[in-house]
This record gives structure tokens, C-alpha cells and sequence, in this order.
């Protein structure tokens, strides 16, 4: 996968963690979407960061950090959907594109460590 490609998606994504947040706060909840808020939009910030990285090594650390946001924002999710304040479907449909992130992250992350020997 190409980086643009995740960078495009990330984007996407952080537009709808963006969405979800406005409802979320509409319908009065707010701790969980803060949390969710700040690690959904934090995925593509540090894939942002990692283009104008200080190396191979500076590279690899925001992608992890990317990597790991995108993990959280995942147990987020979940949690919103157990709790009922998002149903069924927006969790599948949500979850699914930040697991495609992450695969996309962790794709990444492999081969700038292969190319890092």
C-alpha cells in the first residue's frame, strides 16, 4: 500500500471520528468521545509527521505511535457500541476502516524496518 493511500484513508477516517464525536456530544456523551476524538484524529497527524521524519528510525516511531492510536481508537469503538450509543452497522462500518488502517500501519512499519537492514 502506498503511503498516500494511507494517508487518504486515514483522513477519511478522522472525518468520521469527527461525525461520530458531534452526535456523540448532541446525545450528551463526552467522556468517551473525547477519548475517541483525540485518537481517531491522531492516527493520520502522525502519518502526517512521518513524511518529514529525521530518518528511517524517526519514521518507523510515528507510524508505531499511528499504529497504536489506531488500536485504541478500535477498543473505542467497541466500547460505544456495547454501551449502545452507536448501533451495529456504524460500529462494523467504522471498526472495518480502522482495522483496514491498521493493516495498512503495520504493512508500512514492516517494510521500513526491511529496508532499514
Amino acid at each position: 500500500m502506498s503511503n498516500s493511500k494511507l494517508r487518504d484513508r486515514s483522513m477519511e477516517f478522522a472525518i468520521l471520528i469527527i461525525n461520530l464525536v458531534k452526535e456523540l456530544k448532541q446525545n450528551k456523551e463526552s467522556i468517551i468521545s473525547n477519548q475517541i476524538g483525540r485518537s481517531g484524529t491522531s492516527i493520520g497527524a502522525n502519518i502526517r509527521e512521518a513524511q518529514y521524519a529525521h530518518g528511517k528510525a524517526d519514521f518507523i516511531s510515528k507510524m508505531q505511535i499511528a499504529l497504536k492510536e489506531a488500536n485504541e481508537t478500535g477498543y473505542w469503538l467497541e466500547l460505544l457500541y456495547k454501551t449502545n450509543y452507536i448501533g451495529e452497522f456504524e460500529y462494523k462500518e467504522l471498526e472495518n476502516v480502522c482495522t483496514s488502517i491498521r493493516v495498512m500501519l503495520i504493512s508500512s512499519i514492516n517494510t521500513a524496518k526491511d529496508n532499514q537492514q
